[in-house]
């Protein structure tokens, strides 16, 4: 599904690079199907299962990137037709975008899967609807509403409730930073990690409320909490939070070295 609403973008001027946290062979036929039927530029980064290691894999994917400009989203989070488009038009040097994305709920999720509804076609304006009978949430995001550019940059420093699902940034900014800090591991904070080091480094947040929020499919979290309730991830995060430095204490560089010494796996048209 998260492919197909790639391949029906209005913008053609995108890569596809998928971030592969381990899987099996599946995903590995899935995506080569795909890139048959697409006729898109695909590029496949995979690391082998070694437990939950998202901040890793999308450095290797990274790395595989040739354009200027990156944009993150995740595995559960299908597009608009607009969703690239949308990203090109916001992108502006100094500056990430902070999209949206607005949370189907479980029973609808249940029903998407069962039917097999390919929701990205479906206008914005019936997943307004849908959203104030509660299938989803954050209606107005839905609705290409007024947002000036000031209001846009209105939280420059704000670290909070960015999230990977839905984030761009140009990628000489994201080498600046040294990428995603792989030293986390497990569900959480990697992401707030970043982006609070791309701040640090001087780049500053542009929020794209209102444009192609993505559609992120239900899903159970995991837990990375350790039986004495322990979360590795939130301790390391408040050891950035205290300190100011800007680079992770192992990031984007270490990935791409430790790859080329390991002979890394990467596929591509």
């Amino acid at each position: 599904m998260v492919l197909e609403s790639l391949r029906l973008q209005s913008s053609g001027d995108f890569e596809i690079v998928i971030a592969d946290d381990g899987s099996r062979q599946e995903t590995r036929d899935v995506i080569d199907r795909f890139r048959e039927k697409s006729g898109l530029t695909v590029k496949h980064f995979w690391q082998e299962d070694k437990g939950y290691r998202p901040s890793r894999s999308r450095n290797g994917a990274a790395d595989l990137a040739e354009g200027k400009y990156l944009v993150f989203i995740d595995g559960d989070c299908c597009l608009f037709p607009d969703f690239v488009t949308s990203h090109q038009e916001l992108a502006e040097e100094g500056w990430f975008v902070a999209g949206r994305r607005c949370y189907i709920r479980q029973s609808m999720t249940g029903h998407i899967f069962r039917k097999s509804l390919q929701i990205y076609r479906w206008p914005k304006t019936l997943w307004f609807l849908l959203a104030l009978t509660a299938r989803s949430n954050r209606p107005f995001q839905f609705l290409r509403l007024p947002f000036s550019d000031q209001k846009r940059k209105r939280r420059p420093e704000a670290w909070e409730k960015v999230q990977t699902c839905n984030l761009g940034v140009w990628r000489k900014d994201f080498i600046a930073a040294d990428g995603f800090d792989i030293s986390y591991h497990g569900h959480g904070l990697e992401d707030s990690d970043f982006v609070l080091r791309l701040i640090r480094s001087g780049v500053h947040r542009k929020d794209g409320d209102h444009t192609s929020p993505v559609l992120h499919l239900f899903h159970s979290r995991r837990d990375s909490t350790t039986p004495d309730g322990v979360h590795p991830n939130a301790l390391r995060f408040d050891a950035l939070v205290e300190s100011d430095r800007h680079l992770p204490v192992s990031g984007y560089a270490d990935t791409v070295a430790n790859r080329e010494q390991a002979g890394g796996s990467a596929q591509q048209a």
